[in-house]
């Protein structure tokens, strides 16, 4: 083994020795701290009309590009990422939260804050488009970070299994990234997003024959968010020794 490579396999063994186990990376706790600092004001400050202000001009409404834009505000240029600092209740939040946790971390401690805001951006953006071209021009306001969070889950899928399937809290982010031809390969990463993917079909499923309340579930959101993660996760990923929180 060269020296080269020697020196990377002891730099990674000290850093599983000393990386604490639970120390999530402070950009992921800052965005955690901005959902929820947005969310309260919204529920115990703004007033009815002036949250229905918000909404308007800042969650996502694909029926915006239907409408000439010299006629309209700049929301439809800025809603495609602002409408996921917006969730419909806290138990919404909570439950992005949850997952961002659990998928995000590894995420972060890989990419670095710089490309962590680029991706987020980006995968919020992707995970409406979806939505759009399969609600092209319908009056629905969508909010929450469901499909920044399936973004993570679509980009980790690509490195945090280690060869035994396990995922290691602390050291998934150190692992080598798969092809996507290895990851359609990989028995743990085909076993989750299969999972994954099917949770999602049925929601849309049962919200296509079943009634759907006024909070319906933007899953096709969720399927464009997983799959720019999964897909183009490695023009956000960078070489071990770079890696830092």
């Amino acid at each position: 083994m060269s020296d080269s490579g020697a020196n990377e396999r002891e730099g990674l063994e000290t850093a599983r020795k000393y990386e604490p186990a639970f120390n999530l990376p402070g950009s992921l706790v800052a965005v955690l701290g901005l959902l929820t600092l947005v969310h309260a004001l919204r529920t115990y400050v703004l007033s009815a009309a002036a949250d229905e202000f918000v909404l308007l001009h800042f969650a996502f409404i694909p029926a915006r590009y239907t409408m000439p834009f010299a006629g309209q505000d700049l929301a439809w240029l800025w809603s495609p990422v602002t409408y996921s600092l917006l969730h419909g209740s806290w138990e919404h939040l909570v439950f992005n939260a949850f997952w961002m946790v659990a998928f995000g971390a590894p995420v972060v401690r890989r990419i670095g804050p710089p490309r962590f805001l680029v991706f987020w951006c980006l995968s919020a953006a992707a995970a409406v488009a979806l939505h759009s071209v399969l609600h092209w021009g319908a009056m629905i306001v969508v909010v929450g970070a469901s499909g920044v969070v399936s973004g993570l889950m679509g980009a980790a899928a690509r490195f945090v299994f280690s060869p035994s399937g396990r995922i290691s809290r602390q050291f998934a982010h150190l692992n080598r990234r798969l092809t996507i031809r290895e990851a359609l390969s990989n028995r743990s990463v085909l076993v989750f997003s299969g999972i994954w993917f099917l949770t999602n079909f049925l929601i849309g499923f049962g919200q296509l024959f079943g009634p759907v309340a006024d909070g319906a579930i933007a899953w096709e959101a969720h399927i464009g968010g997983f799959l720019f993660g999964f897909l183009c996760f490695p023009l956000f990923d960078v070489a071990a020794e770079d890696r830092r929180d």
